[in-house]
């Protein structure tokens, strides 16, 4: 059989049209996307079909039912979102990649409310006018961090941005050079503070930065000092900083602020849970940082966003700022945020209640017992696998707590029939959309970062793979 006729038995697309699965398919997806995936799926099959050769053109069959089956998927991954849902199995509790920290499921009917409905945005009940979207936030913070007044925009280093160019444009801010941190995509406090239009004036060495080296580089031209938790790494060895406190006792710094970015906000001391001590927001205000700036998203447990607490009359300034306009957050972020920050009011139920601070509190005795579950429901599958528990570490991510090594079980799988890279591609890219990793030719998944209810999806996905 030539290309010519085996070309001629490609079905038209209204032949196409009038398959009782592709009418099915219409009536529950948009015609133009179904016409769309019509002709796309019958050009590459006709194209396929002139690249053949002499040899593969006799075994060549044009089959209906694949042709329909294959418009049908076409359609489907046309309309689904781009943005899924996916099981993290990395053990990487605050993972970039996939979203940073998940939202407490107590957030969940506040975010309904708000988002599929009319609210008091930018609207005050009690006295029948315009408010201000920032108001919402403004009480429990103060609450929880004991600070004078605040200011919310879309992430920390909008924060940031927002900070320098209200507090140091056209002036000089004095910060330590074993200080200047770069966060995710490259960003550089450096390059940051340039944007707000403030002069950099590194004091110091990488590793040690004295007193002095602070009253060195005052002059008229200073506008802040500005100090910078580095949360992504640690300067180890022989090393020494100077404190908040320590600069707020210097009578030659009384009249310039004192701004720090503690990058991942935090609220309550993890090193009563066994973490590494991690300086809390409260701390730097009791410390006497004018202004603190924090991710409400990381160790928080929120949505993104970037969190100014500090005195009123520095965040009055910012909020006149026409930068803050831009920077401004949505009736998602404040409902996201409002909610999560409730739960802190008891510090017992947001260890339990947030997600982020509950997998980083995990008891090893938990995990095991999580991990036994997930290892019995794999093996009760039969498949062709080495499949073990083993002891194994987590992380917390998202630039936190680096040096923190979590103890944490793991379930290993080792295909018999098939390699471990390509059971890594079946999961990520299976309806659920598992996120593991490989290591040692095994495929790993960390039970620390997966709920119980997600088992199920994992032992359906394992089955069809090795099926």
């Amino acid at each position: 059989m030539n290309k010519g006729k085996i070309l001629s038995k490609l079905p038209s697309v209204d032949k196409v049209l009038s398959n009782y699965k592709i009418e099915d398919l219409l009536n529950n997806y948009p015609r133009q996307l179904v016409l769309e995936s019509i002709r796309e799926i019958i050009e590459l099959k006709r194209k396929e079909i002139i690249n053949l050769d002499e040899d593969s053109l006799s075994l060549f069959d044009i089959k209906e039912e694949t042709l329909v089956d294959d418009i049908i998927n076409s359609t489907k991954n046309k309309f689904q979102l781009s943005i899924k849902r996916v099981i993290n199995g990395t053990g990487i509790v605050i993972h970039t990649n996939l979203g940073r920290s998940k939202l407490s499921p107590k957030v969940k009917e506040e975010l309904i409310q708000i988002g599929f409905g009319y609210s008091n945005l930018e609207y005050n009940l009690s006295k029948g006018k315009r408010g201000s979207r920032y108001d919402h936030l403004v009480d429990i913070i103060k609450r929880l961090t004991g600070a004078e007044d605040v200011l919310i925009v879309n992430n920390n280093a909008a924060a940031v941005l927002l900070v320098l160019n209200t507090m140091a444009k056209d002036g000089e801010v004095v910060v330590s050079r074993g200080e200047l941190v770069e966060v995710g995509g490259s960003f550089r406090i450096s390059s940051i503070m340039e944007i707000g239009s403030g002069r950099l004036v590194e004091v110091g060495s990488t590793n040690k930065t004295h007193i002095q080296d602070y009253k060195d580089a005052i002059s008229e031209n200073t506008k802040a000092i500005m100090k910078v938790h580095t949360s992504n790494y640690r300067i180890l060895g022989f090393t020494e900083s100077v404190e908040i406190d320590e600069l707020k006792r210097q009578e030659e710094f009384k009249d310039i602020p004192i701004i720090e970015d503690l990058g991942s906000g935090v609220f309550i001391d993890l090193s009563k849970y066994g973490l590494s001590y991690e300086p809390t927001v409260i701390d730097s205000i009791k410390k006497g940082a004018d202004v603190v700036t924090f991710s409400g998203d990381k160790m928080l447990g929120g949505p993104q966003a970037g969190i100014i607490v500090g005195k009123k009359k520095y965040i009055e300034k910012m909020k006149k700022n026409q930068l803050t306009r831009a920077l401004r957050v949505d009736k998602m972020t404040i409902a996201a945020l409002e909610a999560t920050l409730r739960i802190y009011l008891d510090e017992e139920d947001a260890i339990k209640s947030i997600p982020t601070l509950r997998m980083i509190t995990y008891s090893i005795e938990e995990l095991e017992i999580k991990a036994t579950i997930l290892l019995s429901k794999i093996i009760d599958l039969n498949i062709d696998a080495e499949v073990e528990k083993e002891k194994g570490i987590s992380q917390v991510g998202g630039g936190s707590m680096p040096l923190e090594r979590l103890d944490t079980y793991v379930i290993t799988i080792k295909p018999n029939k098939f390699s471990v890279s390509y059971l890594e591609k079946k999961l990520r890219n299976s309806e659920s959309h598992i996120i593991g990793r490989i290591n040692e030719d095994k495929y790993i998944l960390d039970v620390r970062t997966i709920e119980k209810d997600e088992f199920d999806f994992i032992i359906k996905e394992l089955k069809d793979i090795f099926n």
